[in-house]
């Protein structure tokens, strides 16, 4: 008989998705002859082709929101004959579960989410008053029942600096200079997006010493993009909706540094080890870190945060509207000065 087989389902968010590499890494290291097979949405799936423990990549292609039992049951019996010894489904909703259960994986681990039972079999709980990162719920899942948490291995996922070339070559980007870039998305809403004109204060700065500077982003990011770009005079280049996720990654690879709202773009700059300046609002940096020791977080830290909030309860947005471009741009010279007397580079 072969080397065994595990289902992994993955996350919907691109940050979640990064962070399940560590979870990715223990599994490998526990049993590197275990073929790892991944499900995910297309939205993140393009991700794990840059994770080298992943063996098979495979998309559930169902809109967000969805239900789609038969589709979900239809791609688990795909994979019977697989015969996965387990399944570990990260995303705690029900329908989550269901292909890891119609594939017949013999141990289903999970936590029970939104009362599995039946679906999952292995059932994990966090420890009782544990305030656990995301990263480290995740690794919980690769441990035995009981088992202390071992020191988390940092995401990193894999660059193409060539097709980064590539990429700046089509949009006219100079690589003889030093690229920031800026990602100013969130998906989970607005008190998590420091304001445009703080980001676009910081571009002219960088600009003006030298440094070319991209906005990074997907397509729902086009309107703080093209605000970004306006308010600061056009001083920086607008790639919001224009690439794909692995470009991005592969662009970001060639930064010198990076500021970066609590998003999926910073978990991939974190991965990446670049020099960053990670902005939080609304949520909470002990709660979703960059995990890496290049990153800085940058957190006003008012009593009304973290409120964990899509939208200011208040009104005011007073955690982001009051994080000064001075502040940030503090933190950011911070982590590159210290990528230098390190002499470490990455890009």
């Amino acid at each position: 008989m072969g080397a065994s087989r595990a289902l992994i389902v993955g996350p919907a968010w691109v940050g979640d998705m990064v962070m399940a590499q560590s979870l990715f890494q223990i599994l490998k290291a526990r049993d590197p002859q275990r073929a790892l097979d991944l499900i995910a949405p297309p939205a993140t799936l393009p991700l794990a082709t840059r994770m080298p423990e992943i063996a098979e990549a495979m998309a559930l292609a169902i809109p967000h929101g969805r239900l789609a039992l038969r589709e979900r049951l239809r791609l688990g019996r795909q994979l019977r004959e697989r015969h996965y010894t387990q399944a570990y489904v990260l995303p705690r909703s029900y329908k989550s579960a269901l292909p890891a259960w119609a594939s017949g994986a013999q141990r289903r681990t999970a936590y029970l989410g939104e009362a599995r039972f039946g679906l999952i079999n292995d059932i994990r709980h966090e420890p009782a008053g544990a305030k656990l990162k995301t990263v480290e719920r995740f690794l919980l899942l690769g441990l035995e029942p009981g088992e202390p948490l071992p020191e988390v291995p940092a995401p990193r996922l894999r660059a193409d600096p060539e097709a980064g070339r590539r990429c700046a070559e089509r949009f006219g980007i100079d690589l003889a200079a030093p690229l920031l870039a800026l990602c100013p998305g969130a998906e989970y809403g607005p008190a998590k997006r420091w304001p445009a004109r703080h980001f676009a204060a910081l571009a002219r700065t960088y600009h003006d010493r030298g440094w070319r500077v991209l906005v990074l982003g997907g397509p729902r990011d086009r309107e703080i993009g093209e605000a970004i770009s306006a308010l600061s005079h056009s001083t920086c280049v607008d790639l919001t909706g224009k690439t794909t996720l692995l470009e991005a990654v592969d662009l970001m690879a060639l930064a010198g540094a990076v500021v970066s709202n609590d998003s999926g773009l910073m978990h991939v700059a974190a991965s990446l080890r670049k020099p960053m300046a990670a902005v939080f609002g609304s949520s909470d940096p002990r709660h979703t870190p960059p995990l890496d020791d290049r990153a800085i977080t940058v957190t006003l830290d008012l009593e009304c945060s973290p409120c964990f909030a899509r939208t200011c309860p208040l009104g005011h947005l007073r955690c982001l509207e009051d994080l000064t471009p001075e502040r940030v741009g503090k933190a950011l010279e911070a982590t590159i000065d210290a990528a230098r007397v390190t002499g470490r580079s990455d890009s």
